[in-house]
């Protein structure tokens, strides 16, 4: 991809100018986060990280995601029903990771005891970048698929008005117009409000489940004024506030402060550290009840690593998709190379080529969150101890994907204007709602465009590496 902005990032002067300008148009947007400093408190807030101008993005390459986004949410909802599958994909890894091994439990009693919940609401977002193959074309590959706490659909909804008034404000009134319309708040709050309307009770309330450091509030705030619109009571409570102040009724209606739940929409949930053993107690409590969700642990399970490595192998996708042969072959061409690190001789072939070319591949943990990947020498260093246990069965292989770096000027708050190499990802939006048998909704619903430099080779807007963008199409 030809250097875009050239004209701009080859001129000092005008960066220094210019750039003032695109943080005022963030704040003026509302693309803010809180400090570090007070993490808590909206009395002092910055600008979310973003970059000067967007980043070039291949046409060809953004329609092929944003068409498979519709069949990625069938597939997570037909996995989600289906226990032999979960159980086998995770048998391995749920023996050596506590954290997998405690969802698990919570979804084995849960099945055992019988489903109360009867709607489904699922809010995903599949990850890409654009790998570049050896003749000299791009590829676009899926980096992973997020079923929890898929964030930042608030703040990018925000993004497209500061590049549009950036380019303008250069004198690139045509180009401006370029800019894609984007608005995942309002498709997300449509499906929790769906959602919410089919529990069916107008005085059941959403609650969002939150961390106790909640820097990316605003991030949140956007869907909640979407469901507030609608006249949606939302209240917002961190785990341990349902162990302390939840319980359910006879009929498994789950209570909070009095409050009944209509749908449980987690943006918090996805680690480890997430957990004490009474968010424990609350998270079972919710999995019995009867309120939506989002996720509920069978899908949440789903969104795992050894599940995406287990959907690569030949024809599994087509028993979950008998009945949809395009989507499956558009879904296939979206996987990179998965490799299985079970005991066994398959496990032992991915760890012998992974030790011999560690920097074609990138080891993955089952986490969500970012930061958690294993790249290059560390990837010899890790497998060299775990080769010969079954620790390695809770990690997978996976190729690694070599996007074609381009100039960009990354904005971060107290930090001086300068234009680095970076590489960009692409997330697709996607909401689905289920009653009982019946899909009553399925529709992608945006996009995400993230840009880091290319120093940094894992970690997203939340870890302060990565920062928001917006797709220009080439």
């Amino acid at each position: 991809m030809a250097d875009l902005w050239a004209d701009v990032y080859n001129n000092a002067v005008l960066l220094e100018e210019i750039a003032p300008n695109a943080i005022d148009a963030a704040l003026l947007q509302g693309i803010v986060m809180r400090t570090k400093e007070s993490p808590n408190s909206s009395d002092v807030v910055n600008f979310a990280p973003f970059t000067l101008l967007p980043s070039p993005v291949p046409r060809d390459l953004f329609e092929q995601a944003k068409s498979a986004q519709e069949d990625f949410n069938l597939l997570v909802d037909r996995l989600s029903q289906n226990p032999s599958f979960l159980e086998s994909a995770l048998s391995s890894a749920i023996k050596v990771d506590d954290f997998m091994e405690r969802l698990f439990k919570i979804y084995r009693h849960v099945l055992d005891e019988g489903l109360a919940q009867t709607v489904f609401l699922g809010i995903n977002r599949s990850d890409y970048m654009f790998d570049c193959r050896a003749d000299g074309t791009t590829a676009l590959k899926q980096i992973e698929i997020n079923t929890i706490a898929a964030s930042f659909g608030g703040l990018s909804s925000r993004t497209p008005a500061v590049h549009q008034h950036v380019l303008k404000a250069l004198g690139k009134p045509e180009e401006a117009c370029k800019i894609l319309s984007n608005n995942p708040s309002l498709g997300i709050s449509r499906a929790i409000a769906k959602a919410w309307e089919l529990y069916g009770s107008q005085k059941a309330v959403v609650m969002f489940l939150v961390e106790s450091v909640q820097r990316n509030i605003f991030d949140h705030r956007y869907i909640e004024n979407e469901l507030w619109n609608r006249n949606i009571k939302v209240i917002r409570r961190r785990l341990t506030d349902v162990y302390e102040r939840g319980s359910l009724d006879a009929k498994k209606c789950l209570y909070v402060d009095g409050y009944e739940v209509a749908v449980a929409y987690f943006r918090t949930g996805y680690m480890p550290e997430d957990y004490s053993e009474q968010a424990w107690e609350a998270r079972l409590m919710m999995e019995r009840s009867r309120a939506v969700k989002c996720p509920d642990v069978a899908t949440q399970l789903v969104g795992t690593k050894k599940v995406q490595q287990e959907l690569s192998r030949p024809l599994v996708l087509e028993k979950f998709l008998p009945d949809k042969p395009e989507a499956v072959s558009r879904i296939r061409e979206t996987f990179a190379g998965l490799y299985s690190l079970d005991i066994g001789e398959e496990g032992n072939h991915t760890v012998k080529i992974a030790l011999e070319n560690s920097d074609q591949y990138v080891l993955k943990p089952q986490r969500e969150g970012g930061g958690n990947n294993i790249y290059g020498d560390e990837i010899r260093e890790v497998l060299e101890r775990v080769k010969d246990s079954t620790e390695r069965t809770s990690y997978i292989l996976m190729d690694k994907i070599k996007p074609q770096p381009v100039r960009s000027c990354l904005l971060r708050a107290n930090s001086k204007v300068q234009v680095s190499e970076c590489i960009s990802e692409l997330g697709m939006f996607g909401v689905y709602v289920r009653q009982g048998d019946k899909m009553v909704l399925n529709e992608g619903v945006g996009h995400l465009l993230r840009t880091k430099a290319t120093e940094h080779a894992d970690g997203g807007v939340a870890a302060g590496v990565a920062v928001l963008d917006n797709p220009y199409l080439v």
